[in-house]
């Protein structure tokens, strides 16, 4: 017998010898397959439309303090993977609430900006509440700002002939939320958040004592 073909020469022989129009339906069936293939992944991709939400954010630059209006907040359309927790999505939710730190043009904003218990909660953990300190010391306000921590601390009054108390720490480790506006320079106020315990305990020793902040 003879020496076999090469199955390898074979192939190729008949691949040479396949005719063009056998090869025109093979590449018509891949690219149709590669379609049907990118139209599914078309289908289940989701919505860029649905990856958007309405976010409130501020119109201008605000202060600490500022008791939002319809002038200061606005809705825009923003990418939702893009946004932070607790942002706010309806004007009607933060009108009338007061910011608690400043805020820039189209900066949005959320829960923790806004005064109120998820401010406390996010400052001082669950169950926490915000006092308001008018310190002895009122030129300490220009030196605290939002975030920085503090202890509340007694004072003796200037205008008793009682010998001074020594000073009582009252509550530890309170955080500032907010500062009062410089423009009420007589009558400025530190919000401190405090566990509840302790916020009730420096709201009683402000009725009858002068107290101060200490800084950490």
């Amino acid at each position: 017998m003879g020496e076999s073909l090469n199955p390898t020469l074979i192939t190729r022989i008949s691949v040479a010898l396949r005719p063009d129009w056998t090869r025109t339906v093979l590449a018509r069936r891949v690219t149709a397959g590669a379609l049907v293939v990118l139209a599914g992944v078309a289908a289940i991709r989701s919505d860029p439309q649905g990856d958007r939400i309405d976010v409130v954010v501020a119109s201008r630059d605000l202060a600490p303090g500022t008791a939002l209006t319809d002038g200061d907040v606005s809705l825009e359309n923003r990418s939702a993977p893009t946004l932070p927790e607790g942002v706010a999505t309806d004007v009607a939710m933060v009108l009338h609430s007061t910011l608690a730190g400043p805020a820039r043009r189209g900066e949005v904003l959320t829960d923790v900006r806004l005064l109120g218990r998820r401010l406390a909660e996010a400052a001082a953990g669950p169950d926490a509440r915000i006092v308001g300190i008018h310190p002895a010391d009122a030129a300490l306000t220009d030196l605290v700002h939002p975030g920085d921590v503090v202890d509340v601390v007694t004072t003796a009054p200037e205008d008793t002939a009682d010998p001074p108390a020594a000073p009582r720490v009252v509550a530890a480790g309170g955080i500032v939320v907010l500062v009062s506006d410089k423009q009420n320079h007589d009558d400025r106020v530190v919000l401190v958040a405090l566990p509840a315990a302790a916020a009730v305990a420096v709201a009683g020793a402000t009725l009858t004592q002068a107290v101060t902040l200490t800084l950490h």
